[in-house]
C-alpha cells in the first residue's frame, strides 16, 4: 500500500518535468528560434572582423540574454488566460504560484542551455577564424544568462494582467522608451540632482543592464561581482514575486477571448 504521501512524491517530480517540458514545446516557432540564433552567430563570422574590432560576448548579452528574452516569453501566461486552458493547468493541489516557478524555470534552462551552445559555437569559429574577439566570454555567458533571467520574469509578471503575447511587446517598448529617455535627460542635465536619483532607480530598480555588462568585462572585484549577481538574483526574485501575487488573486473564466 502506497500512502498519500508517497503518492504526492511520485506526481510532483512528474508534474515539474510535464510544466517545464511545456515551456519549451508551447510553441512551434520556439525551437526554430534557437536554431535561427544559433545560425545568426555562425554566419556573423563570415564577415570579416579584424581581432579585438567585436566582441562576440557583448553581442551575446544583447541579442541571447535581452531580445530572446522577450521572444520566448510572449504570451507564456497571455495565451493560457485567453483561451480559457489556465483553468484547467490551475487546478488543486497545483497553486497557481508553483505553475509560475515552472515556467520560468523553464523559459531559465532554455536560455542556460542556448547560451552554452551559442558560447560554444563562438569559441570555436572564433579558434577557426581569429575574427572579432571572445575576451571573458564566460564572464558574457554569465551575465547574458542573469539579464535573460531577470527580463522573462519580468515579461512572465507582465504576461498575467495583458492580452495574449502583448507582454513582450510591451515590455520592449517601455524598456527602449526608458532607456531613450534617460540618456535624452541625462545629455540635456548631467548635473541635474533629480535626474541623478532617476538615473539610480533605473540603475538599481530595473533589469540591470548596465551593472552586468561591467561584470562580463571585469571591472569589478570578486566581492563586487558577487554582489552584482546577487542584485540582479534579486531583482528577479521580486519580479517573480509580483507576478505570483497577481495569479494568485486573479480570478479566471473558462472561456476563449
Amino acid at each position: 500500500m502506497f500512502s498519500c504521501d508517497c503518492i504526492t512524491r511520485r506526481i510532483k517530480p512528474t508534474r515539474a518535468h510535464e510544466l517545464i517540458k511545456e515551456t519549451f514545446l508551447r510553441k512551434g516557432y520556439i525551437q526554430l528560434l534557437h536554431i535561427s540564433w544559433f545560425a545568426t552567430y555562425a554566419l556573423l563570422f563570415l564577415v570579416p572582423f579584424p581581432p579585438g574590432s567585436w566582441n562576440w560576448g557583448g553581442f551575446l548579452f544583447g541579442w541571447s540574454g535581452c531580445m530572446l528574452s522577450l521572444l520566448l516569453s510572449a504570451g507564456i501566461f497571455g495565451d493560457d488566460i485567453a483561451s480559457g486552458r489556465i483553468c484547467v493547468l490551475i487546478i488543486k493541489p497545483l497553486w497557481p504560484g508553483e505553475l509560475y516557478i515552472y515556467r520560468l524555470m523553464g523559459l531559465s534552462l532554455q536560455a542556460l542551455i542556448h547560451i552554452f551552445i551559442s558560447g560554444a559555437i563562438m569559441f570555436t569559429l572564433h579558434r577557426a577564424t581569429g575574427r572579432g574577439s571572445i575576451d571573458h566570454l564566460s564572464l558574457w555567458m554569465l551575465s547574458s544568462w542573469l539579464i535573460f533571467t531577470t527580463f522573462a520574469a519580468l515579461s512572465t509578471s507582465i504576461s498575467v494582467v495583458v492580452r495574449r503575447g502583448q507582454n513582450s511587446m510591451l515590455l520592449f517598448a517601455v524598456t527602449a522608451f526608458t532607456y531613450f529617455t534617460v540618456s535624452l535627460m541625462f545629455s540635456l542635465f548631467p548635473d541635474h540632482p533629480a535626474i541623478k536619483a532617476f538615473m539610480s532607480l533605473i540603475r538599481y530598480g530595473c533589469p540591470a543592464v548596465e551593472l552586468l555588462c561591467k561584470l562580463a568585462l571585469g571591472k569589478y572585484s570578486a566581492i563586487k561581482s558577487l554582489v552584482c549577481v546577487a542584485h540582479s538574483l534579486t531583482l528577479t526574485a521580486m519580479y517573480s514575486a509580483v507576478g505570483i501575487i497577481i495569479l494568485c488573486k486573479r480570478q479566471f473564466v473558462c472561456v476563449r477571448d
